[in-house]
């Protein structure tokens, strides 16, 4: 039997195929015949299975071994806070100021007026307490980070109250427990999975634990036989008997959305105006801004965080700052913030507006892939309004021989990559998460489509 490694072909056999050759247009000659023989030996010594396109097989060698590992993708996937695509898309006010601090030096930690050194909290800070109702607040590098620092504050060496209701899993596998055990503060389970009374708080305060650690729980929903007391009536409690309450939040959000439909996530103004004397949640998520974690409330409790040594382990760097600050300025106008920062725009997207960008992508996409519209659901994902679904307008891809898994692997393979959904053995395009102006993306989506 002839040795199936024989029939491989030589590089320059696959120098010459037409799509191997395009990549010449995009890439140095050195990067992709170093990407041409890497695919012939990993073949050839049984590393990896003959490619059935030596094209795609070669193209992809070429990202991985010559690409930024991080790069920008398309989300068609219609999932707006999408965390393995970065979540929040930054509003263009956002990426300039960023821009600006990351070319030069900057007021960091410098108070021009004094000529003294000044603080990095300070950038942001006003505002922050004014769109809050807060009366001081300061960001850390994310919401875990938050969370602990919230947590070693208040109760280190000490125990926190939590519901069961709420020990809940966030992305990439961290658990409450973990996150209030690397706190260092110790945890004490009140109430059932289900139900939770005012009365298993009073209970934990008797026995003396240092805090009520409340969670919103964001990524799921219970229904049913539940009972949770109101946040309200946990924070007068907590008032009348000196205790502290922190409320983790979660999401973000600064402007109310029932009108488009979205509803049941609370905003943080509403949890400021309980009376808890902390509150953290995400800048990346509802917010709209970059990674960040955001922890305000009442001045001396928020004054504590700041000046815990942990602080400066989880401080935001000056890119972070920049973004942030430019994200919450928008805030100033809610109808400005609605139409400028992304991720607003496209939860609050109409449905003319889909079905424009649906019809303008399938008119991009070539007729042999039978694009067709159809009606369809996005998610908000983040953990965010769990329940809700967005309707939306799709673009349905029949893949013909490639395969629906091989077609959404060649759109993620392009230049840029465009990762989409796949459903039914067809791939689908969802508009709502695209941005605007759409010209340059669909002229990206139609030139890996033509390859």
């Amino acid at each position: 039997m002839t040795d199936p490694r024989r029939l491989l072909p030589s590089v320059g056999q696959l120098l010459d195929e037409p799509r191997i050759a395009a990549l010449l247009d995009h890439a140095p000659r050195s990067a992709v015949l170093a990407a041409v023989r890497s695919a012939i030996a990993s073949a050839r010594r049984g590393r990896a299975p003959v490619p059935e396109s030596w094209p795609d097989e070669v193209r992809e060698r070429l990202v991985a071994e010559s690409g930024r590992s991080l790069r920008p993708v398309i989300n068609a996937t219609g999932v707006v806070l999408h965390t393995n695509l970065g979540r929040a898309p930054l509003a263009a006010e956002a990426v300039a100021a960023l821009g600006s601090v990351a070319a030069s030096y900057s007021t960091l930690e410098l108070d021009l007026h004094a000529g003294v050194r000044g603080s990095r909290d300070d950038h942001g800070r006003a505002r922050l307490a004014e769109l809050t109702g807060a009366a001081d607040g300061f960001a850390v590098n994310n919401a875990a980070a938050a969370l602990v620092l919230a947590l070693n504050a208040c109760a280190e060496g000490r125990s926190v109250a939590v519901s069961r209701g709420e020990l809940i899993e966030i992305g990439g596998s961290f658990r409450i427990p973990e996150i209030l055990a690397k706190s260092g503060a110790r945890l004490e389970e009140i109430g059932t999975t289900n139900r939770t009374h005012l009365t298993d708080y009073e209970a934990a305060i008797r026995r003396g634990v240092a805090a009520l650690l409340v969670v919103h729980r964001s990524n799921f929903s219970q229904h049913g036989f539940v009972a949770t007391p109101p946040l309200e009536a946990i924070v007068a409690l907590g008032a009348a008997n000196g205790t502290p309450v922190i409320y983790d939040l979660g999401g973000g959000l600064l402007v109310d959305l029932s009108r488009f439909g979205l509803a049941g996530e609370p905003q943080v103004q509403t949890a400021v105006a309980s009376g808890a004397d902390l509150v953290v949640f995400s800048g990346d998520k509802l917010l709209g801004g970059p990674q960040a974690g955001l922890v305000v409330g009442k001045a001396e409790p928020v004054a504590a965080c700041r000046r815990n040594p942990l602080a400066r382990a989880f401080r935001a760097d000056k890119l972070t700052l920049a973004a942030l600050e430019a994200t919450l300025a928008l805030y100033a106008d809610p109808d400005i913030a609605l139409s400028r920062i992304p991720v607003l725009a496209m939860l609050t997207a109409p449905a003319a507006l889909l079905r424009d960008r649906a019809e303008r992508l399938a008119a991009a996409i070539p007729s042999r892939f039978l694009p067709e519209l159809l009606a369809g659901t996005s998610a908000v994902g983040g953990g965010a309004f769990t329940d809700a679904r967005l309707p939306t307008t799709l673009v349905a891809l029949d893949p013909g021989p490639l395969g629906a898994d091989g077609l959404a692997l060649r759109l993620r393979l392009g230049d840029p990559a465009v990762v989409a959904r796949v459903a039914d053995a067809r791939v689908l395009l969802d508009p709502r998460t695209l941005l605007e102006p759409l010209d340059p993306l669909l002229d990206a989506i139609s030139a890996v489509l033509d390859d």
